[in-house]
C-alpha cells in the first residue's frame, strides 16, 4: 500500500504562508499615516517685531561688560531693569568665555535672573 508523504507539503504551505504574513505586514505598516490638513504660512499670526537683546559679557579674565562698556555686577541692575520695563518683549543674554569656570557662569546667571527673571538667558556657540 502506497504511502503518503505530508512533510514536504507542510514545507511548502508553511513557506507559502510566511511569505504572506510578511508582505501584508509591511503594506499595513506604511498605511498607518494620520491624515492632517497642514496650516499653511499665509495663514499664521502677524510677525511681531522683537527688539534687539541686551547683551551682558563676561571676558576670560572675568571682567564684566555691558554691551561694549566694562561695567560691574552693581552697575548693571539699573540699565537692565530700565532695558526691560521699555521692551516688554526684550531679552537679556549672557555672553560667556567658555574658557571661565562654569560655576562663575552659572552664578552670574543667577544673579542676572534675579534682576531680569525668565528673560534672561546664556548665549552658545552652534
Amino acid at each position: 500500500m502506497p504511502e503518503v508523504n505530508l512533510v514536504p507539503m507542510m514545507d511548502v504551505i508553511m513557506t507559502v504562508l510566511t511569505f504572506f504574513i510578511i508582505v501584508s505586514m509591511t503594506l499595513t505598516n506604511r498605511q498607518n499615516a494620520v491624515n492632517i490638513t497642514l496650516p499653511s504660512a499665509g495663514n499664521g499670526a502677524s510677525e511681531q517685531k522683537t527688539p534687539d537683546p541686551l547683551v551682558v559679557s563676561l571676558n576670560p579674565q572675568g571682567q564684566l561688560y555691558l554691551g561694549n562698556q566694562p561695567t560691574t555686577e552693581a552697575q548693571l541692575v539699573q540699565p537692565m531693569q530700565a532695558y526691560l520695563q521699555k521692551n516688554p518683549n526684550g531679552a537679556v543674554i549672557l555672553n560667556a568665555d567658555r574658557k571661565l569656570p562654569y560655576e562663575k557662569v552659572v552664578q552670574l546667571l543667577g544673579r542676572l535672573r534675579d534682576i531680569g527673571g525668565d528673560r534672561v538667558s546664556l548665549a552658545i556657540e552652534n
